[in-house]
């Protein structure tokens, strides 16, 4: 004779210590909960509620420029370290623990035009309106020296930008042209050149170390080859480009800042067109740097304003603005993932959160189970009309949320005209141009 005895292991309901939560048996048949999705809706509703209610992502102000901040760079080793440069020829070095400027040198006469930390974080380099490029030790000077760069370069031009190799002893400075530095020479190594006009900004390729991308003045996007000591490519856009940014995760993509108030992520191997417009800004960018994880940039606009985009979306999750914050002229994104800064014209650099409602600190186990609970719902209902209202919702100024009316209002009239044309022309005389593809004028190999 058989008989069925029940069994229950005692690891499911039993706790380890009195200090421990009891075990609660769960069923997870659908059955049984039929106001789960109900109740689940409920919860996401409140979670993107308590978002925006928490959404405080102004940190600090690092005051104590004497002019407009023009240019930034990060310390590759030390995630603290920031380096900022002025319109007065200042450079100052700034701890973001402390929240404080540590060093202070006068760099050049006039602005500082472009800054960069050497890879390995000993060094950094400056270029400015007096024709110079300087390398600084990243050390303050012993007791008793004297504040002195460790080379310096005479130009015969003005330098707009420069920018360091990632792994060698070679940096590029632009200007007239792109030219290749080995550190340990006084002339170029080589000199690039495609066009005739002025180039504002010069990037290498984080990953594909030997590529560099340059914008020009006359419109071009121009990308060059070290190895090959000639341009690539560049592709022409109907207005100037200020600056680009490479993705430090996927080797062939960047993201350029153009005067049209739109970001064009591209693909260098298919420049005819972006991968992505970015349409938010009311005034021109004039800046733009990649997030660590290569998702999301940022960009500082002339309309006052910071924007955060996905890489895959034409709009900014966020927008950081304060009363006080004139034309943002610099921004980066912290090697960290977590902080944003960006410097402006009236002399101050500020330190926002990259999540705007993120908590800052050490989270207990419970908080992270309950963040990440949270985060997967707000994802599981983001479409939902309410739900979507309040996540996009965000406070402008009255300058900047009227110019988006009344570019909405002009952008509808462009269509509506281009539409009524087709409508009284012949069939195939007028061709649909995607939006992607408008603002395309050439490529050229």
């Amino acid at each position: 004779m058989r008989v069925k005895v029940l069994s229950r292991n005692p690891d499911h309901y039993v706790r380890e210590t009195k200090l421990d939560l009891q075990r609660v048996p769960r069923n997870y048949d659908p059955a049984l909960h039929p106001f789960e999705v109900a109740r689940e809706y409920t919860r996401a509703l409140n979670a993107t509620k308590l978002e925006r209610v928490f959404a405080k992502p102004f940190l600090s102000s690092l005051d104590g420029h004497r002019d407009g901040v023009n240019c930034m760079a990060k310390h590759p080793k030390s995630l603290s370290t920031v380096l900022s440069g002025a319109c007065d020829g200042e450079v100052k070095i700034w701890n973001l623990t402390k929240r404080q400027c540590i060093r202070t040198i006068q760099a050049h006469e006039g602005f500082v035009r472009g800054m960069c930390a050497r890879f390995c974080g000993t060094s950094f380099f400056t270029v400015g309106d007096d024709k110079t490029v300087k390398q600084w030790k990243m050390e303050g000077p012993e007791y008793g020296e004297e504040e002195e760069p460790i080379h310096t370069i005479l130009g015969k031009t003005v330098y707009t930008g420069i920018d360091h190799h990632w792994k060698e002893a070679i940096f590029a400075t632009c200007g007239h042209q792109v030219d290749i530095w080995d550190e340990q020479r006084t002339s170029p190594m080589c000199s690039l050149t495609w066009g005739f006009d002025s180039i504002s900004s010069v990037k290498f390729n984080p990953i594909e170390t030997y590529l560099l991308g340059s914008c020009a003045s006359d419109r071009n996007i121009v990308l060059y080859d070290m190895r090959k000591s000639t341009p690539l490519k560049k592709v022409i856009l109907n207005m100037r480009t200020n600056t680009l940014c490479w993705n430090p995760m996927e080797a062939f993509v960047f993201t350029a800042a153009n005067e049209d108030y739109n970001l064009y992520t591209f693909d260098m191997r298919h420049l005819e067109s972006p991968l992505m417009v970015h349409m938010d800004h009311v005034s021109a960018v004039l800046d733009v740097d990649y997030s660590p994880t290569g998702k999301e940039f940022v960009s500082a606009s002339f309309d006052k304003s910071v924007r955060i985009f996905p890489v895959n979306k034409g709009h900014s999750r966020e927008v950081y603005h304060t009363k006080r914050m004139q034309h943002v002229i610099t921004v980066k994104w912290t090697s960290d993932n977590k902080y944003i800064l960006c410097g402006s014209d009236e002399m101050n650099i500020r330190l926002w959160k990259a999540n705007a409602s993120e908590k800052l600190g050490v989270l207990a186990p419970r908080e992270k189970a309950a963040m990440n609970y949270n985060q997967k719902l707000k994802e599981k209902f983001q479409y939902h009309p309410k739900i979507r209202r309040i996540a996009q919702h965000r406070h402008l100024p009255k300058s900047i949320f009227c110019q988006i009316k009344e570019q909405r209002i002009m952008r509808e009239a462009r269509r509506r005209k281009e539409l009524n044309r087709r409508k009284h022309s012949k069939p195939g005389s007028i061709p649909v141009v995607s939006e992607r593809k408008k603002h395309i004028v050439a490529v050229v190999k």
